[in-house]
């Protein structure tokens, strides 16, 4: 069973970054030696590719539209990692199934994409860098912290990850709903506009 909370707390860690999930185990079983890590993560060919990916993750998530531009191109990209990650960890595990570990590390891993994929959009309407710069950096570490936790402690690793899911999908509905509301908005005032311009008013 921790095998599979582990999966499951680097399936939605994954999700949000897979690269810095990579970089995390995989540095941590490098300097640690953790048996629950699966050695495959800690090679240096791997260590390599993931940080760079992840520099260039580091830059493209904090510019406006360009994120959720690469939040379409890793559709496929993140909830494969975490489902791969999840396969591996199980295969490190006697009790745990690979394709449990796959399911769970990949369906976590598409549930947080999905809700970060859809709050950026959100993000995107108000019309300033700063609110994306600061989501990153807060997602990023959150990334950093719950997979560092889970390492050491994975059931409880798991709650939180699965708070932080929760809490992601009500965020989600909520800019949506705030969107909706500003666009209404918007319409209304724009209507009023022509209305004004129709009947020669200032």
């Amino acid at each position: 069973m921790e095998s599979l909370a582990l999966a499951f707390s680097s399936g939605w860690a994954s999700g949000i970054n897979s690269y810095l999930v990579v970089l995390v185990l995989g540095g941590a079983d490098r300097l640690g030696s953790f048996a629950e890590i699966p050695d495959v993560l800690a090679r240096w060919d791997v260590l390599v590719v993931a940080a760079l990916m992840y520099a260039f993750e580091f830059v493209a998530d904090k510019i406006p539209y360009v994120d959720s531009a690469w939040d379409i191109v890793s559709t496929a990209i993140r909830p494969l990692v975490g489902g791969a990650v999840g396969v591996l960890i199980a295969g490190d595990s006697a009790s745990t199934s690979e394709l449990l570990g796959g399911l769970v590390g990949g369906g976590s891993a598409l549930a947080a994409h999905s809700v970060k994929t859809g709050t950026r959009m959100a993000v995107n309407t108000v019309p300033e860098p700063f609110s994306n710069i600061g989501i990153s950096v807060g997602e990023d570490v959150a990334v950093l912290a719950v997979m560092a936790f889970a390492i050491e402690h994975p059931y409880a690793a798991a709650s939180v990850a699965a708070l932080l899911l929760l809490a992601g999908v009500v965020l989600l509905w909520l800019a949506w709903r705030a969107v909706r509301r500003g666009w209404a908005r918007f319409r209304a005032w724009r209507e009023g506009r022509r209305a004004q311009e129709r009947s020669g008013l200032p």
